[in-house]
């Protein structure tokens, strides 16, 4: 299981209230805070439910119990923008911080990964036992308008339903299997 903590959310969301009340043809600012309130529960569903990947930039820690047996380390969350640190706790507490002139950051694989240099090893310290290596990293396509076209219709898609069934119990099965085939067309590709 993977241990995440989000640092820094989002400043954006990848679609706007403007598009969405474009899409499901409202008019008037009577359903702005519910609207607005949707995005962030498609966004998030998206984002981890369907794609298990950060669309727009944010901060998290990843949580890792030991170094791993392989020279590289997979950041979960992807696109991986960066790796902001690597620090690692000993069993007395000492916090240390392993020098980036230790490893390389592949930010063009999917996921992202953390290699070893060279000459190169994981630190030796004895590590403390819960959470001593703490990976923070930057993940996402970057701002708003750089989420790919494909991801921002299903999130659009799921708002739409959200919208027109938010009270309607019977129809929820039926609406739920389009939606999901729906999105499924839309983000198979990521």
């Amino acid at each position: 299981m993977l241990k995440l903590k989000l640092i820094t959310a989002p400043t954006e969301e990848p679609v706007d209230l403007e598009e969405v009340k474009d899409q499901i043809r409202v008019d008037g600012t009577d359903q702005d805070a519910f609207l607005t309130s949707q995005i962030s529960v498609a966004r998030l569903h998206v984002e981890g439910t369907e794609l298990n990947r950060a669309l727009v930039t944010q901060t998290w820690d990843y949580y890792l119990q030991d170094w791993p047996a392989t020279n590289y380390i997979e950041i979960p969350l992807p696109p991986l923008q960066s790796i902001t640190s690597i620090k690692y706790t000993d069993y007395l507490g000492a916090e240390s911080t392993m020098s980036s002139s230790d490893y390389l950051v592949d930010t063009i694989a999917e996921p992202g990964r953390v290699y070893l240099k060279w000459d190169k090893s994981w630190p030796s310290a004895s590590l403390q036992v819960v959470n001593p290596i703490v990976v923070r990293f930057v993940a996402g396509y970057g701002a708003a308008s750089a989420v790919p076209e494909p991801i921002r219709q299903a999130i659009l898609l799921a708002i739409g339903s959200l919208y027109e069934n938010r009270e309607n119990e019977v129809l929820a099965n039926v609406q739920k299997i389009q939606l999901e085939f729906g999105m499924e067309s839309l983000l198979s590709s990521y």
